[in-house]
């Protein structure tokens, strides 16, 4: 155990070190109090075009907001931040390829399930961290302004798109333990991830696609009950853990 939390502190050195760290906390951090913001800022948005829109024969009548209107755009807002995420971690594994670290912890007798292991738990608690500043932040500056009490399950439709970041986790883990370059693994990745979206189009795959996990916004309006959403939490849980398993079974095979 002691090589793994050797390897998993060069790892979180390395990420402090880079400024990724910075970067993802600030991004997160700025989702976070845009949401809010947006929503508060609207009305006096659609006041100031107001003018503009009478002129082209467009009639503006009061807009209210509250804590729905919040949430609405955090929920269209986290889907760029897992994009941002995938794409600033997409070179965890190809960069330890290319500079021949790897080599050298595998050398020193670091077990490679244990690099496998390690990068994985790191991206997740990355994720983990991003996501639930973004969450709380939002939370917080919605709860000061509105009632989140007026969104049913916010909780559960939040965590829904959480445990999506945790899917497409382990799709990066999986074809960064395949492939060498980091643009190759992102585009692998986005397309996996398209696939599933793609097979919510089919009526019988629908519910168990983990792309469904993305469209949890309904939960807060009462439009859907939670247990739409179990396969598919289920389909999204157990493959990542099998995305895993495969890695490490890649990895073994690997020549580094």
């Amino acid at each position: 155990m002691r090589t793994l939390f050797a390897f998993m502190k060069k790892e979180c050195m390395e990420i402090a070190r880079t400024g990724k760290l910075t970067v993802l906390v600030l991004l997160f951090a700025l989702f976070g109090v845009m949401n809010p913001a947006l929503a508060k800022l609207t009305p006096w948005m659609m006041e100031m075009l107001s003018g503009s829109l009478a002129e082209s024969g467009l009639t503006v009548t009061n807009v209210q907001v509250d804590a729905m209107t919040s949430w609405t755009q955090f929920f269209k807002n986290i889907p760029l931040a897992l994009i941002a995420f995938t794409l600033l971690s997409s070179d965890s594994f190809t960069r330890e390829y290319r500079s021949g670290t790897l080599l050298l912890a595998l050398t020193k007798g670091l077990a490679r399930y244990k690099v496998v292991l390690a990068k994985a738990v790191l991206l997740l608690s990355l994720w983990t961290l991003g996501w639930g500043l973004c969450f709380s932040i939002t939370y917080g500056y919605t709860a000061y302004f509105w009632d989140n009490g007026i969104a049913d399950h916010l909780f559960l439709a939040a965590a829904m798109w959480w445990l999506f970041g945790v899917w497409v986790i382990g799709l990066l883990v999986l074809f960064s333990s395949l492939l060498q370059n980091n643009t190759a693994v992102t585009l692998c990745t986005g397309g996996a991830v398209s696939l599933a979206y793609l097979l919510r189009v089919i009526p019988r795959a629908k519910a168990y696609s983990p792309a469904l996990l993305m469209n949890a916004d309904p939960l807060l309006s009462g439009a859907e009950e939670a247990v739409a959403y179990r396969a598919a939490a289920l389909v999204a849980a157990v493959s990542a853990l099998m995305f895993i398993i495969l890695s490490v079974m890649n990895m073994n095979k690997r020549q580094v």
